[in-house]
C-alpha cells in the first residue's frame, strides 16, 4: 500500500480507538448531574453512593481518552504537513478555544468532583459535576466545528499558491457556525448520551442478572433508561437533519450513502444491500421514492446521483460509506426500540422480571459506540477524495518526508500500545465494577459496607 493509504489507515485507527472515550464521559458526565441533583432533591444516600460509584468509572473514561488523544495532534503534523499548514489558522483558533473554554474548565472542576465530597458543600459539589460535564460538551464543540468546517468550509480565504496556499479565517463566526456544525453537534453530543447513559444501563442490568445491588441498580436503571429513550429519539431528528444539510453541501457523500447513481431519477431509500461499483448498480431492499421525499418533500424529486461527479471526484470506497451508514440507522432505531419497550415495561413493574431482556441491555452498551464509530466513518469516508470538501485533496495533503515503512512501523506500535491500553481499560472497569458502590444493599445482605470508601479519595484508590 502507498503511504497515503497507510497514514489514513493509521490516523482512522487512532482516533476511532480515542473516540470510544470522549463519548463516554460526556453522557456518563450528563448521567451523574440527573443523579446528583436527585441526591440534593431527595436526600437519599443511595444516589450519592450512586454518583461516587460512577465518579470512579468517569475518572477512568477520562483518563484513557486524554492520553489516545493527544498522538493524533502528533500525526497531523508527521503525516500530514501539507494539510496541517493549510488548515493551520482555523484549526489553531478551534483548538485554542477548545483548551481556553473547555477542556481548562473541565479538567479545573475535576478534582472537586473527584476528591470534594468530605471537602466542599453538597451544592459546590454538584456545581462542579455540572461544570466537568459542560467542559467535556464544550470541548465536542470545538472539535466538531474544525472537522465541520473540513466538511463545509466557510468565513475564510485562501492566501498563496500552490504547496504555499493556506486558508486564513476572515469571519471567525462564520468560520464557528458553518453550514454543518450546528447539525453536527447536535447530532455528535446526542451519541454520546446515548453511549453513556447505556453504559449506566449495562452495569446496572449486569447487577440486577446477578442479584446484587438491587435498590441501587434498579433507581440507576431508572435513570440511565430515561436519558437513552430521550436521546434514542431526539438522535431521529438530529440525524435527519444532519442528512439534509449533506445532501445541501455535500451531495456526492448522499448518493454514496445511498447508493444513488442516476441523478435523472428519483431515490429509492435502502434498507440494506449493497453496491456493484463495476456495474454502476445498487441491490437490495429499497423503498422507492422515499429518499427523494425526505430530501425534497415529493416521491418524483430527482436526487444528484454519483454519476453527475467525475469518478475521481466520488468518494471510492463505495460499499464502505453505504455498510457504514446503514449500520447506524439500523442501530438507532434498534435503540429507539430497546428503549421504548423498556420504558413501557418499566412503567409497569415488570422490567426487571425479564431477565432474557435484562441480558440484552447488559451488552446494549455495545450499540452506540458502534453507531458513533460507523456514523464517523460515514463522514470522513464520504467525504473523500477531499480531505478539506472541494479545497485540498487527501492525496496533496500528505508529508512528502514520510515513507511507507516508516508508517508501518508507527502503526504497529500504535496498535499494540492500545491494545494494551484497551486491555487495561476493560480490566480496570471490571474490577471497578465487581467491587460494586460499596456500600450495604437493603436488598441483598451479602453486601458488606467498606469504612474506606467514606471519602472520595478512598472510593477512588480502590
Amino acid at each position: 500500500m502507498d503511504v497515503e493509504i497507510l497514514s489514513r489507515i493509521q490516523f482512522a485507527f487512532t482516533i476511532a480507538f480515542h473516540y470510544i472515550y470522549p463519548p463516554l464521559s460526556i453522557g456518563l458526565g450528563l448521567c451523574m448531574v440527573f443523579m446528583e441533583g436527585m441526591y440534593l432533591r431527595t436526600g437519599d444516600v443511595l444516589y450519592e453512593d450512586m454518583t461516587k460509584f460512577f465518579t470512579r468509572i468517569f475518572a477512568l473514561i477520562f483518563g484513557i481518552g486524554v492520553a489516545t488523544g493527544i498522538v493524533m495532534e502528533f500525526e497531523f503534523g508527521t503525516n500530514w504537513a501539507v494539510y496541517s499548514k493549510y488548515v493551520g489558522d482555523v484549526f489553531g483558533s478551534a483548538l485554542a478555544a477548545e483548551g481556553i473554554f473547555a477542556f481548562a474548565l473541565e479538567s479545573g472542576f475535576l478534582g472537586v468532583l473527584l476528591f470534594g465530597w468530605n471537602r466542599v458543600s453538597k451544592r459546590v459539589h454538584f456545581i462542579a459535576t455540572i461544570m466537568v460535564t459542560l467542559g467535556s460538551m464544550f470541548s465536542a464543540i470545538w472539535i466538531v466545528v474544525a472537522n465541520s468546517w473540513q466538511q463545509t468550509p466557510a468565513g475564510y480565504h485562501i492566501v498563496g499558491q500552490g504547496l504555499e496556499a493556506r486558508a486564513e479565517i476572515t469571519d471567525f463566526w462564520a468560520m464557528v457556525f458553518n453550514p454543518s456544525s450546528v447539525d453536527r453537534i447536535l447530532h455528535v453530543w446526542i451519541g454520546a448520551f446515548l453511549a453513556g447513559s447505556f453504559l449506566v444501563i449495562s452495569i446496572a442490568a449486569y447487577y440486577i442478572i446477578k442479584n446484587r445491588h438491587m435498590a441501587f441498580a434498579k433507581k440507576a436503571f431508572g435513570i440511565g433508561l430515561t436519558v437513552a429513550l430521550l436521546s434514542s429519539y431526539a438522535q431521529l431528528f438530529a440525524g435527519h437533519r444532519s442528512a439534509h444539510v449533506v445532501a445541501e453541501y455535500q451531495p456526492a457523500k448522499l448518493a454514496a450513502m445511498e447508493g444513488h447513481f442516476d441523478s435523472s431519477s428519483a431515490a429509492a431509500m435502502y434498507l440494506f444491500g449493497y453496491i456493484d461499483t463495476k456495474n454502476e448498480r445498487t441491490h437490495g431492499v429499497a423503498v422507492p421514492g422515499a429518499l427523494s421525499f425526505l430530501t425534497h418533500f415529493s416521491f418524483d424529486a430527482p436526487v444528484t446521483g454519483l454519476k453527475a461527479f467525475k469518478p475521481e471526484d466520488r468518494p471510492q470506497a463505495l460499499n464502505i460509506v453505504f455498510q457504514s451508514y446503514h449500520i447506524m440507522i439500523a442501530i438507532g432505531f434498534a435503540l429507539i426500540a430497546l428503549t421504548t419497550v423498556g420504558y413501557i415495561l418499566f412503567r409497569k413493574k415488570k422490567l426487571f422480571e425479564k431477565r432474557w431482556l435484562m441480558h440484552v441491555f447488559a451488552w446494549s452498551v455495545l450499540l452506540p459506540q458502534v453507531a458513533n464509530q460507523v456514523g464517523w466513518f460515514t463522514a470522513e469516508t464520504g467525504r473523500q477524495p477531499w480531505v478539506v470538501y472541494g479545497l485540498l485533496r487527501t492525496s496533496d495533503a500528505l508529508s512528502e518526508a514520510v515513507t511507507a515503512n516508516q508508517v508501518v512501523f508507527s502503526l504497529v506500535l500504535f496498535t499494540f500500545v492500545y491494545t494494551l491500553l484497551f486491555a487495561l481499560f476493560i480490566f480496570l472497569l471490571n474490577r471497578k465494577i465487581q467491587h460494586g458502590p460499596g456500600f450495604k444493599d437493603s436488598d441483598d445482605e451479602s453486601e458488606i459496607h467498606s469504612p474506606q470508601l467514606e471519602g472520595m479519595a478512598g472510593n477512588f484508590s480502590r
